[in-house]
């Protein structure tokens, strides 16, 4: 399915697994018109995961006159994942069961320019595991706001957190004894969305998220796009300006200089439409509340996006496009900006192509995080290295148990 065999995560299979967690037994044929997957592979991808050990036949299903249908059933429900979403000032935490749903969740402050931030990490990681009893996990799943070099190496490098070459991946499975997958946040959205959300009809998609920062996770031919270094899809650091505003990663008018958190409010400030001490919460507010003056902020962010989101639709031609993020919470006045910038700087074929804009919630990304490790099973490229066999392996061992 993919064009770079080698940057392949195959998806398919855990989105089985996961069906089947949500949703209970069913049959190939529902399956693959829930997936939209063929018959054929259908048939494929369930015999290899029966041969494996994940899968079981049950009863059959009543008959309308056909052949009864063969009811699959999942030989396990216990494996559980952690995903852990870490920004500058705090962490959020969620753990997962195998159908990807959100057993329970916790935010802890963190300070990521600390000394100690890799001891501290690791001990609020270890605090919330110890919340959830004796359960078995398959692995813990991390997401950041950066570059990472490999999956299964974790090799972070991150401006927003002040972190250069940081082996986040390394330290952690050090300290915790478990499997762990570490992946650019946005990343990380993509593949969470590829598993359980509108991603599971379609190979070619956008992820775009806004808020603190403004990043995209793309989805060519079911895979998310890594390329050379594991930084594609930086798309707030595309240069808007030769001598704009400086932006977190040291350049001067990137896009997120400009439509970021900290750029809106400090416009907003500068034009006197919140107090010095006031956020971005009380920028949404004015806009709520009539200010045409924070309207319009938002207005124009919602423009540049559009302009900028135009051309990286030209380039990598997706079949949708879902905005993401913390920002989506002002999405009303943004989008008198976005839609007519967006469309117009769009080739008329191509200004049909749906906007899709979800509800947001902080601990998405922790669950995106999570999903690495439902994932990471089937990497049939080995892409998560022994991160991903040894997931593989509790997974198996799992279902072998009684």
């Amino acid at each position: 399915m993919a064009i770079r065999p080698t940057s392949r995560t195959d998806v398919n299979r855990s989105a089985i697994l996961a069906q089947l967690g949500a949703n209970g037994p069913a049959s190939r044929a529902d399956l693959a018109r829930t997936l939209s997957l063929s018959p054929a592979l259908m048939t494929q991808l369930v015999k290899d995961l029966i041969g494996e050990g994940l899968l079981v036949e049950l009863e059959q299903a009543p008959s309308n006159g056909g052949r009864p249908a063969r009811m699959l059933g999942l030989a396990t429900s216990a494996g559980r994942a952690i995903g852990v979403k870490v920004v500058a000032d705090h962490v959020a935490f969620v753990e997962v069961g195998i159908d990807g749903r959100v057993l329970r969740s916790a935010s802890e402050p963190f300070d990521a320019f600390s000394s100690t931030f890799i001891s501290d990490l690791v001990a609020r990681i270890r605090q919330f595991i110890a919340g959830g009893g004796d359960v078995t996990l398959l692995g813990l799943g991390v997401g950041v706001p950066g570059s990472v070099d490999l999956l299964g190496n974790g090799i972070v490098d991150a401006p927003p957190l002040g972190w250069s070459g940081v082996e986040l991946g390394e330290a952690l499975r050090r300290a915790l004894a478990l499997p762990v997958i570490v992946e650019n946040n946005v990343n990380a959205l993509a593949v969470a969305e590829r598993l359980y959300g509108l991603g599971r009809s379609h190979d070619n998609f956008l992820v775009v998220t806004i808020g603190t920062g403004v990043g995209a996770g793309i989805v060519v031919e079911g895979s998310v796009l890594r390329a050379a270094s594991g930084g594609a899809g930086e798309i707030g650091h595309i240069p808007i300006s030769d001598d704009g505003p400086l932006c977190s990663c040291g350049n001067h008018g990137c896009l997120e200089a400009y439509i970021g958190e900290r750029a809106l409010v400090t416009r907003a400030r500068e034009q006197g439409v919140i107090s010095a001490a006031a956020g971005i919460g009380a920028l949404q507010a004015a806009a709520e509340s009539g200010d045409e003056r924070a309207a319009r902020i938002y207005s124009e962010a919602g423009a540049l996006l559009g302009r900028t989101l135009a051309g990286v639709v030209h380039t990598i031609d997706p079949a949708f496009v879902v905005i993401l993020g913390e920002g989506t919470a002002a999405w009303r006045f943004w989008s008198f900006g976005f839609e007519p910038a967006f469309r117009s700087h769009l080739m008329r074929h191509r200004r049909s192509l749906p906007v899709e804009v979800e509800t947001w919630q902080d601990e998405s990304w922790a669950q995106g995080a999570a999903a690495l490790v439902l994932a990471t099973p089937f990497d049939a490229a080995g892409d998560s290295g022994d991160q991903g066999r040894l997931i593989r392996a509790r997974l198996v061992e799992q279902a072998g148990r009684p």
